[in-house]
């Protein structure tokens, strides 16, 4: 059968969960780590097409391209 306790528990946490913000500077981490991994992987993918040279420039260009796209979009 179904616990009280527990259903009470359950239902506290999914209402915090649902209403928690979050840290903006953890979402800044996340965004940045994230865009460079996926810059570094486009500016591979390009490489081996010979599209784009692979350097350390290239996938800092991309990585704040698509940091400040996805901060655009998520913050809008």
């Amino acid at each position: 059968m179904s616990d009280p306790e527990a259903d009470e528990k359950s239902r506290g946490f999914s209402e915090g969960l649902s209403s928690s913000q979050g840290d903006i500077r953890v979402l800044f981490v996340l965004n940045a780590l994230l865009s460079t991994l996926f810059g570094w992987t486009i500016i591979w993918g390009l490489s081996l097409l010979g599209m784009a040279e692979y350097s350390l420039i290239n996938v800092a260009t991309a990585a704040i391209v698509l940091f400040a796209l996805t901060y655009a979009v998520t913050m809008s």
